[in-house]
């Protein structure tokens, strides 16, 4: 938001410095992010002073140039060569002396130099009026007032505005403050509390009335719930035009392009006062003025020449015959104020809030009027408004105001009260102050004290500051009026010190976020927000599920995800396109998804392994990723977490092309496998990705925090080997269980070190290399302890399995 200072100083009266009033309206919570200086005419003319031409005769060498001496006042007179052919003996013209800065029409700057033009010497330049910025015309150099004194600066003739613009970051919530009338009302509180009594002034409107009543348009508001407020006024005999420079510099120095007399004034009063408006062009209304909702699907052109496709909750401004405006947000491309605009309607009113926000990010509008609207304006404000808008317009466009004041006020936006409690006070800002200062405060801020007691304040706040309507609201405008510098801070240091236990979901997910760094992994923070599309490349994942947004910024963040992986498909195709493409991912993120029963989200992590693992070297080739090395990783995590107990079968998710899911009890806790090509082909992955993804809800459901360690064994571990004869469908997981099962206290690991499958071997058959890990922790084991449990072993495989020794 962009504040005039000049047009802040006629509401309050004070004549500091811009920094000094930035320092006091940053402490007050309005940010001043910087203050920029602005000129109605770039430069200020600095250096330009007026000439006297004393000589003026042809150039020897060129026919459309001539040479000129030109008095600017000092001892010695300029030459100055100079081509426009209205230059002549005697003129007062404005001269840019040696070393001044001039701007074409693009705001380029460029600097008068000594120069030489076809052998004559130049120091100067005589400028025509697009030369300076004070116009448009080339024509000819500008010929000024022959009473005016050689050497005068020109920027006293021209008179040229100089201002101070303060950019404000404004908080959503204090839509109180987006006027120069608001920001005023600020900085007289802060002033105030730092001693400085000032006035707030306000334009007044007490020469408001009506000249005849010629031209009546009625109102009726059918949805008074979505436009509480609504008033209007007819203003006849207008001349559309330029609005006068005063009017221009205003609206230029923040940034506003001005359009015409009428538009202008609409824009001067939203920026001055808060309160948008907007002008009908009254002989293109047919009948009277009606509030309403208009039927989906109804179709509008709106100002910019955009067709838009209306919906059946926007608020519309219409006539006896379609809409006109989309209330508080766009006006209409026929009902607009133009050149032949000879009378208008006049619109002042207040929206429902949440109405104006959904229309405007419906369509995708952001407009000051939305922009104020759609945070809460002043109710109060409405007709006062207009009849400031209606004088301002009489004064620059003419007219005469031709109706009174229609207005539709069915209920009163009435304002609302708290009770403040002093002790509340001293609790929250941490120190005591005095009551009265309280008081002066509350009543600066145009908070009405309507009863004092010992234990606090009853409070009555005015509609405006739709912000502040709890007790703690209270309390911090107290605070930021008071000063946050002024709080005093003790030298007491407090601390919490808190018991929480090991399994809380922070502390697990760093334990396993270490230890993926640890092993090369990079951790991923992608977006919860998707497109809808991705529901199509699984089986599993169903549209119905699709929790969308009311208002998406775009089609590609338009739903929330309900798997990681296309997000993490996203950063690895992104990745891989800048030419990285051996990746170790993680992630830990929450899917959405919509059942009959409500909204559910659930938190997972995943992994995503592509590429080499290991970079060519001259000792060693380059090793792609595979499905093995994925399930080490995988499986450290499971032990890190000490989870045990697991069972694993082939999983049944679409997404792979291959893959295992691991189970505990009846849950699945893991799936991870090879991506689908179909899948990667749609994020035009060219190579193979490996996916892990964890139920982490379980997980932390499951885990118990417990450690449980052992000593080192004094003893040593024997090892044995069998070559066994299975059938195809028997998989390592079922002799790893059947042997824990056979010998559960001696035997440590089981451990596939070759797999063969080919000919010599019985048709459905395969081998399998195990190598036993045996070890006693009390002693040391003998042969025949060995071999006893070997032989326990070689007979379950046998009557278990069917299998037989190679």
């Amino acid at each position: 938001m962009k504040i005039s200072y000049n047009w802040l100083k006629q509401f309050i009266k004070i004549d500091n410095p811009s920094e000094d009033t930035a320092a006091l309206l940053t402490d007050l919570g309005l940010e001043v992010e910087v203050v920029e200086k602005y000129q109605s005419v770039k430069g200020g003319l600095e250096g330009v002073v007026v000439g006297h031409v004393l000589t003026c005769e042809k150039h020897p060498d060129a026919d459309r140039l001539n040479i000129t001496t030109v008095d600017i006042g000092e001892e010695k007179p300029l030459q100055i060569v100079c081509g426009a052919a209205n230059v002549a003996a005697g003129q007062k013209v404005p001269v840019a002396t040696i070393g001044t800065i001039l701007y074409d029409k693009d705001g380029n700057e460029f600097t008068i130099k000594k120069g030489k033009i076809r052998g004559q010497e130049s120091f100067g330049m005589i400028c025509a009026e697009d030369e300076l910025g004070l116009g448009t015309s080339h024509d000819g150099i500008m010929v000024l007032d022959a009473k005016l004194k050689p050497g005068t600066p020109a920027a006293t003739i021209f008179n040229i505005v100089n201002d101070e613009v303060f950019e404000i970051g404004l908080t959503p919530n204090r839509a109180d403050a987006m006027s120069h009338y608001g920001t005023a009302r600020d900085l007289r509180a802060g002033m105030l509390q730092k001693g400085v009594h000032v006035e707030l002034i306000t334009p007044s409107v007490s020469n408001f009335r009506v000249d005849m009543r010629t031209l009546k348009i009625d109102v009726a508001v059918e949805e008074p719930t979505l436009a509480p407020r609504y008033c209007g006024v007819t203003i006849s005999g207008l001349s559309i035009q330029d609005s006068p420079e005063w009017l221009q510099n205003r609206l230029k120095a923040i940034g506003i392009t001005p359009k015409n007399n009428i538009v202008d004034v609409t824009n001067y009063v939203l920026h001055e006062l808060g309160q948008p408006l907007h002008a009908f062009d009254a002989t293109k209304i047919n009948g009277k003025v009606i509030v309403k909702k208009v039927p989906a699907g109804t179709k509008f052109v709106t100002l910019d020449d955009v067709e838009r496709t209306l919906h059946e909750e926007d608020l519309m401004i219409c006539d006896e015959k379609g809409p006109l405006c989309i209330a508080g947000v766009f006006g209409g491309k026929k009902s607009g104020v133009t050149e032949s605009t000879t009378s208008i309607f006049l619109e002042s009113a207040y929206f429902n809030p949440v109405s104006i926000r959904k229309t405007a990010k419906r369509h995708q509008l952001n407009t000051d009027a939305s922009f104020r609207f759609e945070r809460g304006i002043d109710p109060t404000i409405t007709e006062y408004a207009l009849k400031r808008a209606a004088l301002l317009i009489k004064e620059v466009a003419g007219g005469e105001i031709t109706s009174d004041i229609i207005e539709v006020y069915p209920k009163k936006v009435e304002d609302f009260s708290v009770f403040l409690n002093f002790k509340n006070v001293y609790k929250i800002i941490g120190q005591e102050i005095p009551k009265d200062t309280i008081k002066k405060i509350l009543v600066s801020l145009d908070i009405k004290v309507n009863s004092v007691s010992e234990a606090g304040l009853g409070l009555t706040i005015p509609a405006f500051r739709v912000d502040v309507q709890r007790e703690i609201d209270v309390i911090e405008e107290i605070l930021r009026v008071y000063g946050y510098n002024n709080v005093n801070f003790s030298n007491k240091l407090n601390a919490t010190v808190t018991n929480s236990p090991r399994t809380e979901d922070y502390k697990v997910q760093n334990i396993i976020a270490s230890q993926l760094n640890s092993q090369g992994f990079h951790e991923m923070m992608n977006n919860s927000l998707t497109t809808a599309n991705y529901a199509k490349l699984s089986t599993l994942l169903k549209e119905e599920h699709n929790v969308n947004m009311l208002n998406p910024l775009s089609a590609d963040l338009a739903t929330m995800r309900q798997s990681l992986l296309f997000s993490g498909l996203e950063a690895i195709s992104y990745n891989i396109n800048r030419k990285n493409s051996d990746l170790k991912l993680f992630e830990f993120g929450k899917t959405y998804h919509k059942f009959l029963n409500g909204f559910e989200e659930h938190k997972r992590m995943s992994l995503f392994i592509t590429g080499d693992r290991n970079k060519e070297t001259w000792t060693s080739g380059s090793k792609p990723t595979d499905f093995f090395l994925l399930k080490g990783y995988v499986t450290a995590i499971l032990n890190r977490l000490g989870i045990q107990k697991l069972t694993n079968n082939p999983t049944d998710l679409d997404v792979y092309s291959e893959g295992t899911a691991i189970h505990y009890g009846h849950e699945t806790l893991v799936n991870m496998g090879v991506i689908k090509k179909s899948i990667l082909k749609s994020f035009g992955i060219k190579q193979e990705v490996y996916y892990a993804d964890f139920n982490w809800d379980l997980i932390l459901k499951i885990i118990t925090g417990k450690i449980k360690y052992s000593d080192i064994p004094k003893y040593p571990e024997v090892r044995r080997d069998l070559a066994l004869l299975l059938d195809q469908n028997i998989s390592y997981d079922t002799i790893f269980a059947l042997a824990k099962q056979t010998e559960k206290s001696l035997l440590k690991d089981v451990n596939l070190f070759d797999v063969y499958e080919g000919k010599n071997l019985p048709e459905g058959k395969k081998s399998y290399a195990l190598s036993f890990t045996i070890q006693d922790n009390a002693k040391t084991l003998t042969d025949v302890q060995i071999d006893k449990i070997m032989n326990k072993l070689q007979k379950s495989f046998e009557t278990e399995l069917g299998a037989t020794l190679r």
